[in-house]
């Protein structure tokens, strides 16, 4: 840069920029190639943030498939050691969380030269000989007792370690549509690192919640609870992949161990055990011989299978009718390509479940084709956590299996006890069961793994509703507007359920007013309030049977509800028989609806729970 000065001095620092030379009372250190292009950078900005991107623009230019975040990483780590300085307790280069790097000394432009004035040399040329030869000495004892340390310590991490969350892999192409790839990676690491039972590992949804966000690692780890984040990258270079793992105390954002590993994409599921492997050894995590064999028994995948199944659960995650069929339709074409990739084949089975829950198939299409999925998983690998619990959600929701269902979400947290899916739809089971304090137990183990996981959430909130622990659910359900605005129309439905099982009709209105006008429904919210207004309780049941037969039409299950709470028994009972025809998955949570107690007491009612073989 033409208006930069040659040469700049810092604290007892002086750099020449031109020369590449750094002198530290007037004695030249060692510091050469990348250590000294990111002081340079850094000398050119003081008091500024130099993100990563312009560093490793500088350093790597053009499209190098280089491991780039650990070069950063250990040209930064030698530049401390020259001036001395930490990342705890910086001095001179401050590390900005997932941004990059700041210079915080004063930069004085000076023309005095860089070498010390020789007549100060001859003067004491005897003193310094001797202090030369002390220092000497005292480096090599120094040394010596370094490297004693170093074996002592090495692997000896100062954090204890027993909970991690991976924070979401960045994505080196820079290619948006590449994401799939990169946040697959992640999850499939999260999966990994899950399957250590000593070890709280936060599930994808909660770390993904991070992607891209300004929080400094000290407050991800304080939201998440953990005691270490994983970061790194992903780089992608036709059929090889690379990826760099970090290790950092979350508390200090200290970095306590980085790694890189690079592979034939076939081989990528072996990449990925290595790279948990590798963790559980750094936090010396002992690992079950049935934990090892898991992270060791790997076969080679056809590349474009695993492609389609990255693709897959990109889409899953995403939910909604239209994401949920585009993933099963990357998961069917995965296992077109590999008939015997056992995880695509879980892809399957939890597509058709979310898609018969959520109204994007009807059950009886959708829930066999989850069970032959689930089975077809477990035979090529019956120590899959996720198709057990598939499994188990099918026994549950529509064969009515119970005790099946038990035994399957009993071997999936078994497996794998940081699978929070596991522990949420086992509280579906329990809840069902009408075991209570069980459900909420699992369903708070749940959101301990995924905080920020909508469903749990909302399953959380429902499960105290079922269990008519009233305001509990209504401060869960309040707290779920904060997680994500996006959610505010069921949120509002769900507080205003709570409000009409507590008949504070006026606050429902208010909740139910709400969530139409962000449907667009004003008119709606308006007649309903009117309804009460003129008639009532019974009016206001009244106008929402007439606003829920509407098309499109509420589910049976949902007419039922309303049916009873209208007081309408014989047209609740026959919605409920056509909800049972229909095998509805949210049909067995008639033994716990609160809406029906109206109805317990008929044999019709009586009879049904008989035939969903639940408790009276």
């Amino acid at each position: 840069m033409p208006n930069q000065p040659q040469v700049v001095k810092f604290g007892v620092f002086e750099v020449d920029l031109t020369a590449g030379e750094v002198r530290k009372a007037g004695m030249k250190q060692k510091l050469a190639g990348q250590p000294f292009q990111v002081l340079q950078a850094l000398l050119e900005h003081p008091q500024e943030i130099v993100t990563r991107e312009e560093l490793r623009q500088r350093l790597w230019p053009g499209n190098t498939f280089v491991d780039y975040e650990l070069g950063l990483k250990k040209a930064v780590n030698r530049l401390r050691e020259v001036l001395g300085d930490s990342a705890e307790s910086p001095r001179f280069i401050e590390t900005i969380p997932r941004r990059g790097y700041r210079f915080l000394g004063t930069v004085e432009a000076t023309e005095r030269p860089l070498a010390v004035p020789p007549t100060r040399l001859k003067t004491h040329w005897r003193l310094a000989g001797a202090l030369a030869l002390a220092a000497i000495a005292a480096l090599l004892f120094w040394l010596n007792i370094g490297k004693l340390r170093t074996r002592i310590f090495a692997k000896s991490p100062s954090t204890e370690i027993r909970s991690l969350a991976v924070l979401p892999l960045e994505n080196l192409s820079k290619d948006p549509s590449q994401d799939y790839f990169s946040d697959g990676i992640t999850d499939a690491l999260t999966t990994e690192l899950a399957q250590i039972g000593s070890l709280r590992v936060i599930s994808r949804t909660s770390a993904m919640h991070f992607k891209g966000t300004r929080e400094t690692l000290p407050e991800i780890g304080e939201a998440l609870k953990v005691d270490a984040v994983v970061e790194g990258t992903v780089a992608r270079s036709e059929n090889r992949v690379r990826i760099t793992a970090q290790l950092i105390a979350a508390s200090s954002d200290r970095h306590l161990w980085a790694k890189s590993y690079e592979r034939d994409l076939k081989d990528i599921l072996t990449m990925q055990d290595e790279v948990a492997r590798d963790i559980a050894a750094e936090i010396r995590i002992k690992l079950t011989p049935e934990e090892r064999t898991r992270l060791s028994d790997t076969h080679p995948v056809d590349p474009e299978a695993h492609e389609a199944y990255l693709r897959g659960r990109y889409w899953w995650h995403r939910r909604g009718r239209e994401n949920e069929s585009k993933g099963l339709q990357y998961f069917e074409q995965a296992v077109q390509l590999d008939p015997s990739y056992a995880l695509a084949w879980t892809g399957i089975a939890d597509s058709y479940i979310v898609m018969a829950h959520h109204g994007g198939l009807p059950p009886k299409e959708a829930m066999p084709g989850a069970r032959d999925a689930a089975l077809k998983a477990l035979q090529l690998d019956s120590s899959l956590a996720e198709a057990h619990t598939s499994l188990a959600l099918v026994k549950t929701a529509y064969e009515w299996d119970y005790a099946a269902a038990e035994n399957e979400f009993t071997r999936a947290i078994e497996l794998n006890p940081n699978y929070a899916t596991a522990h949420h739809w086992y509280a579906h089971y329990l809840v069902i069961k009408r075991r209570f304090p069980e459900a909420l137990n699992e369903i708070q183990r749940a959101h301990d793994l995924d905080p920020y996981s909508l469903v749990i959430n909302d399953f959380w909130g429902t499960a105290l509703y079922y269990s008519k622990d009233y305001e509990r659910a209504l401060a869960q359900f309040r707290s779920m507007l904060d997680l994500d605005p996006s959610v505010k129309p069921v949120t509002y439905e769900l507080l205003a359920r709570v409000y009409e099982q507590q008949g504070d009709y006026a606050r429902a209105i208010e909740q139910r007013r709400d969530a139409f006008m962000l449907s667009g429904a004003a008119q709606d919210a308006a007649s309903l309030a009117n309804a009460y207004a003129q008639g009532g309780a019974e009016a206001y049941w009244r106008k929402r049977v007439e606003l829920a037969r509407r098309p499109p039409t509420a589910s049976a299950l949902d007419l039922a509800i309303l049916y009873a709470r209208q007081g309408d028994r014989d047209s609740a009972l026959r919605s409920l028989e056509r909800a049972y025809q229909e095998q509805s998955p949210w049909l067995n949570f008639t033994a716990c609806e609160p809406a029906f107690d109206s109805l317990r007491s008929d044999p019709r009612f009586q009879e049904l729970l008989r035939r969903l073989g639940l408790p009276q």
